[in-house]
């Protein structure tokens, strides 16, 4: 593999260098510029590697550099690399040194002839709007080439540009300027896939092609063939024998207003890199790392970097077995592939490290290719086979060469170039892949398995071939055979990436070697002979320019779609949209055509009009392939090779004005129309476009169409253009041309035609004028004399039928009446001619960097009679000035001498001035001026008419003129000034304006969604409207809820203002501002809405409205119908429906019981519906503690508990016991958890409580668990009882009684039905008063005092059990910190527990603890009450029953305690009394 110089087993080290060089070198500010590499074989100068010392002719030797590995960064180097990316070429033959190039002296016209080659490295190439027919020959894909050659004292033999283009490489000689032929109207080749069909729009061709006369040739009418330029070293008689090349840097002038190609450049040094000694053979340039590697004819390879503007040597390696063929870095030039002729294959990383090597035995390599995504090389052979291996350099496959059918005879590879892609593609599955032989055969693939590539016939000898930046455009370099000459003619032929032909650029010279594309797509360099040739290509992008709008579109390698750009020049604003398979752009006036194809499976395509930002306003379908599109400010007009459609378009503002004509008239029809070309059609409407007719062929097709207010043109293949009348479509004449016609183009009055063909020559037509032919008839349209050449772009003037600009070459020219002005050097795109001013955009500049345009890039240019009036009145004066302008009419120039004459204030000749104008509000003005009797006040008022706003509004103000100033603000609606001025005033301000002034600030900032400063200004100009608008967009529902609870009542903002709450579901806040207003109704319907139905029942209720109930019965009725038992369960409970909600999660838990489900979901159903169930007993304790609040006495208490009592039973089940599913279900689960972790004691426990719960569980699982966990217990007497009740049960049938009886029998002959130890069961699970509470975490019943009970559903636990539970073991809840509820009811139970044990007094003294913890609790009143009955304290249970009633009146034991404790008192009363009177007596 490569190793590094001076070090034997790799990459060498860079040579040590002195450091006294630095101040002699190149400053870096060159590598910014664009390089070519050129390479030369020099006899000689045998292995020296030094270069030469700078007083010898040469560089200067280079600086001491670090040490490293190839691919690291030295100090100072740029990340990418370097700056250097030069463009490579093989030269044989001896070699000149000499010093550096210098500038070539100035050709006429100002302009340098040299190698001009600008900084391309952004700029994109797209494809121009043309779908073509594979049989379809077209124009050339550039508006303008010019050409350039550098003569070289050797032969090139190749070249290779990099993407960046910063360098030229040559070994030093003259530069000479020729003039190359372009051919591009005849075809060379043809398409030969099979069965070829019209392409898809996407795939459309660059643009028009032509060739400059001379570089930095004189801009005259018909400039010279050829100019020769000397070179200092031309007729130079030194020789060497050594290999070298030199490293050639164009320098560019940095003139602003010069840019793009227009932009001059020379050559302005060389660099000759010594290190072959052989003629160089084959070179590869890294675009990642910026390197260049070479190889030369005895198989030495170098790598080259740049480092401060020069070149060194790297890395070298030689092989010394055979010569190296090829060589191809990957797409992120990591890797390098490196194939010898005698069938060795080396792939080496960028840093120097070889990865692997192969012989391929018997094999002559001569071509290598990396794929895209690198896992895949294309190794071709000297026979013509391409083999595919995969990057380990295994064999996958011998490619399918299908260009080369029924081809025989010796053919040679002439070039294979894989597109990486890395600008993304013209289409999405685009071919990318070209592969070209020596004969011409060519085929073009998606990858390298594609069974349908796009095969071409050259018909030349290729010699090389290269994909352009983009992948859009193939250059194919050879040359052709020509019948009329001799020799063969040197010619480069452009595809497109699916086979169409573009153009054919025909070049001077014996013999052409190489071709390279410039990295930006606008320039291509030729290797012909020791000359190279460079060309400027001009590219029709898809771009329009409407209502100070310029709309581009570009690709990008991250989307498949077009990316559309709507830049507004003006305000320097972008609006981005995205479009799939965009065939063009076309502009007119304010709006905009995008051309689209619907579908990539329907045949449809689709004319979207936007406006000026973008927005698309109507979209139309048609058949028809839109080939050709122009458009009116009425009618878009899009044509196929066969076909024309006509549409007439209206937009809103267009609709106002039609639709006062609609009133008395239906809506007109045929505002779509299709008509065939070989059609003679009427001027009559038409109804419904016939498609049909589309589809029929004709013999000669549409090439170009154009159109005016009043007339279509239509150009045809054969040179004959049709004239159409227009909205009323009718052929009104046909003309007959020498020419194809590329693009077509009517003056202002329709009264010429301006005619582009494919050659790049504009002629003009004549369409109105007659004249006598030779045989005495009459001949409508007459063929002007003017012609010009290599024209690629030009536009009439909107005002003037006379004037028109192109572009020709490099040079914009302006014509008035066929005669031309000065030409203005420009490169630039003509947007718009109008009121003597050009307006252009610098396309190529913008589209480096499309997602950053600069106003910069606009050009506008004066014409000459503009510019000499404004110098008339600038240095002679305004009468000799009108004088011109009388001779020269024109209203942009009577306007400009009415504005100088109203500057010197006079009046005469600014009304004079404004009338020839026909200015009506000139001419008011002027009126308005001779009023004023001030002049100062005239000419404050002048200032202002020129805008100059700030200038006026000082001499207002200097004339103590506030109330003016304001009112000049005002009519520019400047509110900003505005309220500076009302604010610095010294008077009082305005209320009303200022308010007004901050309303209008506020709406500024609103329109631009800059939502919080228009709060501030709204709230200053107490709009409250506007204000809830800012607090809704800016979500300050706080500030919203402010607003709202500061309006008044009934205000008429309150409803928007509810409503806004409703769209972001604040009920609450809704409801309140829809009760502000009055509006229950709304309030309930917010309720409803948001499925807050609990609000909505009080609100009903509240306000007397009764349909909420049957309306949430209705709604619940319709959930219950469609099987939505839970949805109507959360609907009662939101409503507070508890007790409804209870009942049917009851019934769901119930059937799923039934279903056997999992016990653990039926618990958690069990748990729900309990849940509910106690949310309505708090619900029922709440409303009964309401009506019986305001009555104390015990009366009163005592009847509403009977009513309670009256109603509670008829809840059943749902309201004694709600928890006891849950138990069930529970202990159940928990048993079988207890028997299954090995706790069978603690299971047979748990299995005892289970007993309880027959009606909820079946028995035969209750005591088959039971049978089960005694049996594991040994608990075998309780095992045989519950076996015995499983024989008894009647659900079962007889097979599963005798199954348990045989169960039985086999456990009991082998164990006694005995329990084998005393158990406490019997006495603990004892049912009657004094039962004891279950733990729920063991399912053992709580003897101890301490214990823990859940404050949701009152079951208790175990002390030491809760303290490692988050939630309790039946209803889940959270286990939190004791609050004082818990602790209450923790004193409670404690001191119950203790009323079983009979110890009567310390239980007292637990419940006295729970009342002071929590006063508010009933029920340790109830239970101290009771053992102060039974103690025979009445009074003190009175007072604790008494107590009871007052906190929980529906408490129905308390209510009958009190009565027993009354009875009792009284009892014990009448027996005291009794027995003291029988005392007594």
């Amino acid at each position: 593999m490569l190793k590094r110089r001076n070090q034997k087993p790799r990459w060498a080290r860079p040579n040590n260098y002195s450091d006294d060089v630095h101040s002699t070198w190149l400053m870096q500010e060159m590598l910014y510029y664009l390089h070519f590499c050129l390479m030369s074989s020099i006899l000689g100068h045998g292995n020296s590697r030094a270069f030469k010392k700078e007083k010898e002719g040469g560089c200067p030797p280079p600086p001491q550099v670090e040490k490293r590995t190839w691919g690291s960064r030295l100090p100072g180097e740029a990340a990418d690399g370097g700056r250097g990316a030069p463009v490579v070429a093989r030269l044989t033959g001896p070699r000149l040194e000499h010093p550096l190039l210098k500038a070539p002296p100035e050709a006429p016209g100002g302009s340098r002839a040299a190698l001009r080659f600008p900084n391309r490295t952004e700029a994109r190439l797209r494809l121009a709007p043309r779908v073509l027919q594979p049989e379809d020959r077209r124009r050339p894909p550039w508006k303008h080439v010019r050409a350039a050659s550098g003569r070289l004292p050797n032969a090139v033999k190749a070249l290779a540009l990099s993407k960046a283009g910063r360098g030229l490489h040559t070994p030093g000689a003259g530069t000479r300027a020729r003039s190359p032929a372009l051919h591009p109207g005849r075809q060379p080749g043809r398409d030969h896939r099979a069965g070829a069909e019209a392409p898809s729009p996407g795939r459309a061709p660059l643009a028009r092609a032509a060739v400059a006369r001379a570089t930095g040739a004189a801009p005259a009418a018909d400039p010279p063939r050829e100019t020769r330029y000397r070179s200092p070293l031309a007729g130079s008689d030194r020789r060497g024998h050594g290999g070298s090349h030199d490293v050639l840097l164009p320098e560019q002038e940095n003139d602003a207003k010069l840019r793009g190609l227009a932009a001059p450049s020379n050559l302005s040094m060389n660099q000759t890199l010594e290190g072959h000694s052989g003629s160089v053979q084959v070179v590869a340039w890294n675009e990642q790392y910026q390197k260049l590697t070479t190889s030369d004819q005895n198989g030495l390879i170098i790598v080259w970097m740049l480092y401060k503007g020069s070149w060194y040597e790297e890395m070298i390696n030689s092989r010394n077995k055979s010569v190296v063929r090829s060589m191809s870095w990957n797409a992120d030039g990591q890797k390098i592939c490196i194939v010898y002729e005698d069938g060795a294959v080396i792939v080496g990383s960028v840093d120097g490290n070889r990865i692997w090597g192969k012989e391929l035995k018997g094999i002559q390599l001569c071509h290598v290719a990396w794929s895209t995504d690198s896992k895949i090389l294309l190794f071709g052979m000297a026979n013509g086979e391409i083999h595919v291996y995969d990057n380990q350099g295994n064999f996958i496959i011998k490619m399918r060469l299908s260009c080369l059918v029924n081809v025989t005879g010796a053919i040679s590879i002439a070039g294979i170039h894989w597109y990486h892609g890395t600008e993304g593609y013209v289409e999405p599955d685009c071919p990318c892949l070209a592969i070209c032989f020596d004969n011409g055969r060519c085929q073009i693939m998606r990858h390298e398995n594609d069974r349908n590539p796009v095969l071409i016939d050259t018909g030349m000898h290729v010699v090389s071939i290269q994909w352009n930046h983009t992948g859009s455009v193939l250059a194919v370099a050879g040359s052709q055979k020509v019948v009329t000459q001799d020799k063969d003619v040197n010619t480069v032929q452009f595809y497109t990436p699916f086979g169409e032909h573009l153009g054919t650029l025909k070049v001077p010279g014996k013999r052409m070697s190489a071709l390279s594309w410039e990295g930006g797509g606008l320039k291509i360099a030729l290797a012909v002979d020791s000359f190279i040739y460079f060309a400027n290509i001009r590219p029709d992008y898809k771009w329009g320019y409407c209502s100070n709008t310029v709309v581009y579109a570009y690709t990008t390698p991250d989307r498949p779609e077009y990316c559309v750009v709507f830049w507004d020049t003006k305000n320097n604003e972008k609006y981005v949209k995205y479009v799939k398979s965009l065939i063009s752009v076309t502009t007119c006036g304010d709006f905009c055509i995008l051309a689209t194809k619907a579908d990539e499976s329907h045949p449809q395509f689709v004319l979207v009009l936007c406006n000026s930002i973008g927005t698309p306003l109507d979209p139309k379908y048609i058949d028809i392939v839109p080939l050709f599109v122009t458009m009116t400010k009425t009618h878009v007009i899009a044509a196929s090779k066969e076909a024309f459609y006509i549409w007439q378009y209206r937009v809103a503002k267009k609709l106002m004005a039609l639709e006062i004509n609609q009133i008395t008239r239906p809506r007109r029809e045929g505002r779509e129309r299709v008509y065939h070309v070989d059609d003679t059609p009427s001027a009559s409407v038409d109804g419904v476009p016939d498609y049909s007719k589309a589809i029929q062929g004709t013999r000669d097709p549409i090439c170009a169409i154009t159109a005016s207010d009043k007339t279509l043109i239509v150009g045809r293949e054969s040179g004959t253009i049709q004239r159409y009348s227009l909205p009323n479509v009718g052929l009104i004449q046909k003309y007959f041309l020498n020419c194809r016609a590329y693009r077509l183009s009517l003056n202002c009055n329709s009264s010429r035609l301006a005619i582009i063909d494919i050659s790049g020559v504009l002629t003009f037509f004549d369409l109105d004028s007659r004249a006598m032919d030779s045989t005495g008839q009459q001949v409508i349209g007459e063929l002007l004399k003017l012609e010009r050449k290599d024209v690629w772009d030009m536009k009439w003037a909107k005002d003037n039928p006379d004037l028109f600009a192109m572009m020709e070459k490099t040079r914009m020219y302006v014509f008035r009446n066929l005669d031309p002005e000065e030409p203005i050097q420009t490169s630039g795109y003509i947007c718009n001619f109008e009121d003597l001013e050009i307006k252009s955009v610098l396309l190529d500049e913008i589209l480096k960097d499309p997602e950053h345009p600069n106003k910069d890039y606009m050009l506008n240019f004066e014409i000459r009679s503009l510019r000499d009036s404004r110098a008339l009145l600038e240095k002679v004066g305004i009468e000799d000035a009108s004088q011109f302008i009388e001779d020269n009419p024109h209203p942009r120039l009577w306007r400009l001498l009415a504005e100088a004459a109203l500057q010197k204030l006079d009046l005469c000749t600014a009304e004079q001035a404004f009338v020839r104008c026909e200015d009506y509000q000139g001419i008011k003005f002027v009126k308005r001026l001779g009023n004023l009797q001030s002049e100062a006040m005239k000419q404050a008022e002048v200032v202002a008419y020129f805008g100059r706003f700030e200038e006026a509004e000082r001499m207002y103000l200097d004339m103590d003129r506030r109330d003016l100033a304001i009112g000049l603000r005002l009519k520019l609606v400047d509110w900003f000034r505005v309220l500076h001025l009302l604010k610095t005033g010294s008077g009082v301000a305005d209320d009303s304006l200022l308010e007004q002034a901050h309303n209008a600030i506020g709406d500024y900032f609103a329109d631009r969604q800059k939502w919080l400063n228009a709060v501030e200004y709204y709230v200053q100009g107490r709009n409250q409207e506007r204000l809830a608008e800012c607090y809704y967009m800016l979500e300050d529902y706080e500030g919203l809820e402010s607003l709202a609870s500061s309006l008044p009542e009934n205000h008429k903002l309150l409803p928007d203002i509810a409503q806004m709450f409703v769209r972001v579901g604040m009920c609450g806040q809704a409801v309140t501002a829809f009760l502000r207003c009055n509006q229950p109704k709304a309030a309930v319907d917010t309720c409803v809405h948001l499925h807050q139905w609990n609000k909505a029942v009080e609100l009903a209720k509240s306000h007397n409205m009764k349909e909420i109930g049957s309306l949430l019965a209705r709604y619940a009725s319709h959930l219950l119908e469609k099987n939505k038992t839970l949805e109507a369960i959360e609907l009662y409970r939101k409503a507070s429906y508890f007790f409804d909600a209870a009942k049917l999660m009851f019934k769901i838990a119930d059937e799923e019981a039934k279903k056997r489900a999992k016990p653990l979901r039926v618990k958690k159903l069990y748990v729900l519906a309990a849940l509910l169930v106690q949310q309505h007993q708090e619900q029922v304790k709440s409303a009964q503690r309401g009506k019986a609040g305001g009555e104390s006495s015990e009366a009163a208490s005592a009847l509403a508990g009977f009513l309670e009592e009256e109603v509670l039973p008829t809840a059943g089940r749902f309201t004694d016991s709600a928890w006891r599913g849950a138990e069930a279900y529970h202990f159940f689960v928990l048993a079988q958890r207890q028997l299954y972790e090995g706790y069978v004691d603690t299971a047979l426990q748990t299995a005892f409580h289970l007993r309880d719960y027959e009606d909820i569980i079946p028995a035969v699982e209750i005591y088959s668990l039971l049978a089960l966990c005694a049996c594991a217990s040994r608990a075998f007497g309780t095992c045989s009882k519950a076996f015995i009740k499983l024989e008894s049960l009647e659900t079962l049938s007889s097979e599963q009684k005798q199954q348990y009886e045989d169960l039985a029998l086999e456990i009991f002959t082998k164990h006694t039905p005995k329990d084998n130890r005393k158990s406490e069961l019997d006495s603990l699970l004892e049912g009657g008063e004094g039962k004891l509470p279950t733990c729920v975490a063991t399912g053992r019943p709580i003897t101890e005092y301490q214990f823990w009970m859940c404050s949701v559903c009152r079951h208790c636990v175990h002390a030491q059990e809760i303290s490692s539970c988050a939630f309790c073991p039946l209803c889940h809840s959270a286990v939190g910190k004791c609050s004082p509820e818990d602790l209450a009811t923790a004193y409670n139970n404690r001191g119950q527990i203790k009323y079983f044990r009979v110890d009567f007094y310390e239980a007292m003294d637990d419940y006295t603890s729970a009342i002071e913890v929590q006063p508010s609790f009933e029920i340790p009143y109830y239970n101290r009450g009771l053992i102060l009955y039974r103690l025979g304290y009445f009074d003190e249970a009175l007072e604790d029953f008494k107590k009871v009633l007052d906190l929980n009146p529906g408490f129905q034991d308390a209510i009958l305690s009190l009565k027993q404790t009354i009875l009792d008192k009284e009892e014990k009363q009448r027996r005291k009394t009794k027995r003291n009177i029988e005392k007594n007596y």
